[in-house]
């Protein structure tokens, strides 16, 4: 059961005026108070996925903003980042996922905690070791705050685990019953979480990085090698792994006047490359390299229907390029047909097919809906996002710092 709402001093030494605080800065038009926020992650570096990713983009944020914060994680892992100290425990890789790590429950977090003495605990995707982060908030009467990430009955099934979608959701409700509040990431996944009887739901998307991912990374060079005959670039970014259903790929081959891009790797990509001889397989890429391929693309297509928001899909917009995806999960809050991309069918490997030729035939169609892409992405900054995080955490501790935070936002609407 989650603990009731408290007042709690610190979280209430913050004035309602716009100066800094004891403990805290002012930044927009609301003063929030200095937080210690302790992360408890399922997944973190050097695994690249969703989870890690966004953890990474919140502690950068928060270290920004004179937060501190602390980080649990699976080992192996790196001993810092962005200023946070990370506290690796014992992890295990899935047996049928080798490159994935998942953390362990062990009662360390609850000494880890208590000597850090967190304002908030931040469960990142809790599965495994989170309970161990819900258990330790418990025992320190901690405000627990608790995002939903992972698809965890989807992926099962995309491993042949049917059938066991009871269960695990029997699990997550469990899980996510003990938080304090529980943050889905887009609104089909908020309605799911709501109809499976998870209580305390809010909504908290991520953000984007406009400086990596943006159009003026498009390369004429990257162009003319991936596309030396002037093909249509048409682009697929992330794991090459079942439960991203790559293979429908597959009915995109032969579509005249394309060329395939496929970035990433993971254990389907040697099926993929039998499948796919006539593809470009870039394989792992990141830094630079993925800012200019991305933004390098004409057509960007996910075919996954599992994902709870889908970041490389926000990315692909933040660059200017439509995108082509199922119709299912977090994509349906980011890609509006006719606006920024087209949507097909989740298992319409046709409808996927057709989407893409269409946008492949059509420059005009391709040029506005890379317009709408564009404007699709604003205001989604991760400095925004990362200030409705806090908000978050502060409205979950119950103290002052919440209540001003609402009394200022209600003003400046007014």
């Amino acid at each position: 059961m989650a603990r009731r709402a408290r007042t709690d001093p610190r979280f209430s030494r913050c004035s309602s005026s716009r100066t800094k605080c004891a403990v805290g800065r002012s930044y927009g038009t609301v003063t929030l108070c200095a937080v210690k926020v302790a992360i408890v992650t399922e997944s973190f570096l050097p695994q690249v996925n969703g989870v890690t990713g966004s953890v990474c983009r919140v502690l950068e944020q928060l270290a920004a903003r004179g937060h501190q914060a602390l980080v649990v994680a699976p080992r192996p892992g790196p001993e810092s980042y962005a200023g946070a100290r990370v506290e690796l425990v014992p992890g295990v890789r899935l047996p049928f996922y080798s490159s994935v790590v998942v953390g362990l429950p062990t009662r360390r977090v609850t000494a880890v905690l208590r000597d850090f003495a967190p304002d908030v605990v931040h469960l990142a995707a809790p599965m495994m070791l989170g309970v161990s982060g819900l258990a330790a908030a418990e025992r320190l009467d901690v405000p627990a705050v608790a995002v939903f990430q992972t698809d965890i009955a989807g992926f099962a099934r995309r491993y042949g685990l049917r059938g066991t979608d009871p269960t695990v959701w029997w699990w997550l409700r469990r899980v996510h019953g003990r938080a304090d509040r529980t943050l889905a990431p887009s609104t089909p996944v908020l309605a799911e979480l709501d109809r499976r009887g998870v209580p305390r739901l809010s909504l908290w998307g991520r953000g984007v990085d406009r400086r990596r991912f943006n159009p003026a990374h498009r390369s004429p060079e990257t162009r003319a090698a991936l596309a030396p005959d002037g093909e249509v670039l048409v682009g697929y970014v992330g794991r090459l792994a079942a439960e991203k259903r790559p293979r429908m790929l597959a009915t995109l081959a032969g579509l005249p006047g394309t060329r395939l891009v496929i970035v990433g790797d993971g254990p389907e990509e040697r099926r993929l490359r039998r499948l796919m001889p006539d593809a470009v397989f870039t394989g792992f890429q990141t830094g630079t390299e993925l800012s200019r391929l991305m933004a390098s693309l004409d057509v960007f297509v996910h075919t996954g229907a599992d994902d709870t928001f889908c970041q490389a899909v926000q990315e692909a917009l933040a660059c200017g390029v439509p995108v082509v995806a199922a119709a299912a999960g977090g994509p349906l809050d980011l890609v509006r047909p006719g606006v920024n991309g087209l949507l097909y069918a989740p298992d319409d490997g046709d409808g996927l097919r057709a989407a893409v030729a269409t946008l492949a035939a059509d420059p005009d169609l391709r040029l506005r809906l890379g317009a709408g892409a564009l404007a699709s992405v604003e205001g989604r900054g991760w400095d925004v996002v990362c200030e409705q995080l806090i908000d978050h955490y502060l409205q979950a501790a119950g103290g002052e710092c919440a209540r001003e935070a609402a009394v200022q936002r209600a003003d400046d609407a007014a």
